[in-house]
């Protein structure tokens, strides 16, 4: 499994691109049961903010550094350059590999318009994929029984991956309490589907590559995001300088 370096609140797993969509892979053929965060600027501060959710996103086999803040804190923090492996590139090289190898796929969540529409791109765009099922379960708290009919239904389907969709930190939690129950790799992919089937539109390259992607997302949506992204991202960067001036202080020569 992929090392991890500690990235202010959480461990993000390190290596080169390829590397992550390999490990992956892997752990879908073995069907282990497994997840895998992809983890951005609002994960790590919701970490930071919860000790709960901080676990559980440490206790994840793979945490991709999704948002290019985070890849280029390995070289503000540990002198190592980090690829991106950003979600909305992770989810289709991943069914990609899934179509030529064999693996089947299952979607668990998002509203049902948006699971009816990804099952119609996904039969146009890779019409040789095994999909064992999709799911928009009720906009609600489960029980513990629908919970267990989930995890039964997930499990009978065959699935070697299973994409989440609920959003952070509801499907980091999820994925959480289903290791142990399902036997497959869970990836939660939030924003990503609704972009990579066309229901969003995603920021041209040169906001990508300049941390310029949530200043995209905040101009399609900036009634819902303005607020999460003014507190996150001030939080972010308030937790940076202070790491930045510690490991300083640490360095400094004493006469």
């Amino acid at each position: 499994m992929l090392p991890k370096k500690r990235i202010l609140s959480i461990n993000v797993s390190q290596g080169k691109y390829p590397e992550f969509v390999d490990n992956i892979v892997e752990l879908a053929n073995e069907r282990v049961s497994s997840y895998v965060c992809v983890a951005n600027v609002h994960m790590l501060v919701e970490a930071h903010q919860s000790k709960a959710f901080q676990k559980i996103v440490n206790d994840a086999d793979i945490v991709t550094p999704d948002g290019m803040p985070l890849a280029k804190c390995f070289q503000l923090l540990h002198q190592q350059p980090q690829d991106r492996v950003d979600g909305m590139s992770l989810l289709p090289a991943l069914l990609e590999e899934a179509s030529k190898s064999g693996l089947s796929v299952y979607f668990y969540g998002g509203s049902k318009k948006m699971i009816s529409e990804t099952t119609k791109y996904l039969a146009n765009t890779y019409p040789s994929l095994n999909i064992a099922g999709a799911y928009s379960p009720p906009f609600r708290t489960l029980t513990e029984d629908e919970k267990d009919n989930i995890a039964t239904r997930i499990t009978a389907s065959g699935a070697n991956l299973v994409f989440v969709v609920l959003g952070c930190p509801k499907q980091e939690k999820w994925m959480n309490e289903m290791k142990g129950k399902i036997p497959a790799v869970m990836i939660g992919i939030g924003g990503a589907l609704p972009v990579l089937i066309g229901m969003q539109r995603r920021a041209p390259e040169w906001m990508q590559k300049n941390s310029l992607e949530w200043l995209y997302r905040l101009m399609q949506e900036p009634k819902r995001l303005f607020k999460r992204y003014f507190s996150t991202n001030s939080t972010f960067l308030y937790l940076l300088a202070k790491e930045k001036m510690t490991v300083h202080k640490k360095e400094m020569p004493y006469g």
